[in-house]
């Protein structure tokens, strides 16, 4: 009997080359026979990856339909940290999958592994299955045909996510006017993005003092958004705990007027929110809005 072909899989990854593109910021390059068959879908596409907490290479998960249930009745001692990265690029004629990888020194297992890893080292990573078919999700960048506004915030984790956004608006026909905000801790790590003449693209360098004073959160207040937004001001928001649960809203446009991403630290996010939905009236079906970490706390629970 042929093995059931699943939207993701488990692939064993070796990783190949590194590269540093700015101070905060590195891309490790992986590869491995199995990559042949990974595909990406949206340039936020979602994967999982899996650390060891020290030394060492971490415990292996088998490739089945029950693996999460099986990572999770291991003991704590011997799990391995599973952390969400992005996609950046993947060639699967090549054999290789680009993740890029925020350093922040040893603070967390995969940051940890990924200053001191080498060529050679081996992982484990979940992401799609380009022999798969049908839908797979793990990734919220769906803009509606002809969008016509876009608003993009980021920090550092997510500009992975936002580089692969640009990339692609870039490339259409006629491209949306797109104003975009991305947090980042110094202005040595501001990238080479696309341009183009409807493109505000706006660097937030925390080492920039006053000039970027209150980050992400802040950036929002000089959003250009629709001019009738503020009609619905004050509509209900269901409450989010930050620290217990991971903010998540997904959006589900009815029209191409209007569409925003928003991704980053999960305070700043729910900030955002706030302000968007209660104080200046937008729809919530035109906000994907995701806290992709928080501040203090590790939380890793969105499919």
């Amino acid at each position: 009997m042929k093995p059931e072909i699943r939207p993701y899989r488990l692939f064993d990854v070796t990783l190949l080359r590194r590269e540093a593109l700015t101070p905060h910021l590195s891309r490790l390059t992986f590869t491995g026979p199995q990559v042949g068959e990974m595909t990406t879908h949206a340039p936020d596409q979602r994967i999982k990856m899996f650390f060891p907490h020290g030394e060492g290479e971490a415990e292996t998960l088998p490739d089945v339909a029950t693996w999460y249930a099986l990572y999770k009745a291991m003991p704590a001692a011997t799990r391995p940290a599973m952390r969400t990265y992005t996609i950046r690029a993947v060639r699967p004629e090549a054999r290789e999958v680009d993740i890029d990888f925020v350093m922040h020194g040893d603070e967390g297992p995969a940051s940890r592994w990924a200053a001191r890893s080498k060529p050679g080292d081996r992982l484990q990573m979940t992401a799609p299955d380009a022999r798969y078919s049908g839908e797979v999700g793990g990734y919220e960048w769906k803009p509606p045909a002809g969008v016509r506004h876009v608003l993009l915030i980021a920090d550092e984790t997510a500009l992975p996510a936002l580089a692969g956004i640009l990339e692609g608006l870039a490339e259409a026909p006629s491209p949306p006017a797109v104003q975009a905000f991305v947090e980042v801790p110094e202005a040595a790590d501001i990238l080479e993005l696309p341009h183009w003449p409807g493109l505000d693209l706006v660097w937030m360098p925390r080492d920039a003092g006053d000039a970027a004073l209150g980050g992400m959160a802040a950036a929002v207040q000089q959003a250009r958004l629709p001019a009738l937004a503020e009609a619905g001001a004050g509509t209900a928001l269901p409450e989010v705990d930050v620290d217990a649960q991971v903010l998540w809203d997904r959006a589900a446009p009815l029209d191409g007027s209007f569409y925003a991403w928003v991704a980053g630290e999960a305070g700043a996010v729910l900030a955002i929110r706030k302000h968007l939905v209660k104080e200046r009236g937008l729809d919530r079906r035109t906000l994907n809005l995701m806290g992709y970490w928080r501040r203090g706390i590790a939380l890793d629970e969105v499919a």
